[in-house]
């Protein structure tokens, strides 16, 4: 058998060769909380991406809502096909930039695998009972640096962790943030790939579902971003794209900022706001459903913490093992397991 040679050496080369200055270089990561050797066939964020994938808590995102709870057709978006949007514009977006696609990527896997089962509706009901409240862009640190691999989590390195805990935006303006900036602009691309990604797969789905018709849309953002789903993304990303321009090191006259056109970021905006008003705070009776299952769940696993796995048992924070546990279910899981215990 020939010896291997070194891959990751030339990726890391080629890295340096032909990414922005402006760049996170795999090479130059701040490293792991555990030193590890490194592989000899991938750089480390590839190797972060790897293991966000073969991740228990990555496949579960294929039975947790997205935002419809229960919906009766195959099309809806859920929390796994969210991620996968994330990654897919946020991969388009850097590598037209020059950016680290592979630190992108691996930040936009792992951004959502501390979101709860029913969507926001069980973040909700979590935020509300938790003393310590809940976020679920801290629960997916959480996820992968305590929870995951039995306990030891996935070891990933300090920028992509980073960019997991930093993709939250406020409401109201989706350039805004909830943590903190992330250290990375693949960081900051994620961010905003997360909101993009949202604002049009959901507005699909309330048209399906029957909430919404497409004609309802706000007129001055359908102007300026188009009349259809893919004339949308293509305007959002072309948009970031332009106006970002200076972070490929392409045009130094230019300031090296992820950023979006006033117009277009004012129509992003106002979609946002008109899916909170008419999407995101209707209430039906899956939304209510859900909301009792996981009330239900935390208290009866707080008032029998013996039926909790042994691995979150923990007699000096039993809430935070409670909330690490149920949090972790799919929506299905949940369901089932309220109905295990006849709490529901």
């Amino acid at each position: 058998m020939s010896a291997l040679p070194d891959i990751r050496a030339y990726l890391e080369d080629r890295e340096r060769q032909w990414l922005s200055p402006f760049a996170a270089l795999s090479a130059e990561t701040r490293g792991r909380e555990k030193a590890e050797e490194p592989s000899r066939v991938r750089t480390d964020f590839q190797r972060d991406r790897d293991r966000i994938i073969h991740s228990k808590s990555f496949r579960r995102l294929k039975h947790k809502t997205q935002v419809f709870i229960a919906p009766s057709g195959d099309h809806y978006v859920t929390r796994l096909t969210h991620t996968l949007e994330v990654s897919q514009l946020a991969r388009t977006i850097t590598r037209a930039l020059r950016l680290n696609e592979d630190l992108a990527e691996a930040i936009s896997l792992g951004h959502d695998l501390g979101h709860t089962p029913f969507g926001h509706v069980g973040e909700e009901v979590i935020a509300e009972l938790f003393p310590c409240g809940f976020r679920h862009n801290v629960q997916s640190l959480r996820v992968v640096q305590r929870l995951e691999n039995n306990g030891q989590g996935l070891n990933l390195t300090f920028e992509v962790r980073d960019g997991i805990l930093n993709h939250s935006k406020a409401h109201g303006d989706i350039m805004s943030a909830v943590a903190g900036t992330p250290v990375t602009l693949e960081g900051e691309v994620c961010r905003l790939a997360d909101a993009l990604a949202y604002i049009n797969h959901d507005i699909g789905d309330a048209v399906r579902a029957g909430i919404i018709k497409g004609s309802d849309l706000p007129n001055s953002a359908v102007k300026v971003l188009g009349e259809t789903h893919s004339k949308m993304v293509d305007t959002m990303v072309c948009d970031v794209i332009a106006v970002s321009w200076g972070v490929s090191g392409q045009a130094p006259e230019m300031p090296a900022v992820i950023g979006m056109s006033q117009p277009v970021l004012h129509a992003c905006n106002e979609l946002r706001d008109f899916l909170f008003d008419r999407v995101y705070r209707s209430r039906d009776r899956n939304a209510e459903n859900a909301r009792t299952i996981m009330k239900n769940l935390y208290n009866f696993y707080l008032e029998s913490p013996q039926n909790l796995p042994a691995e979150f048992r923990d007699p000096n924070d039993p809430r935070r093992g409670v909330v690490d546990y149920i949090a972790g279910m799919t929506d299905q899981f949940a369901t089932e397991t309220a109905l295990s215990f006849g709490i529901i």
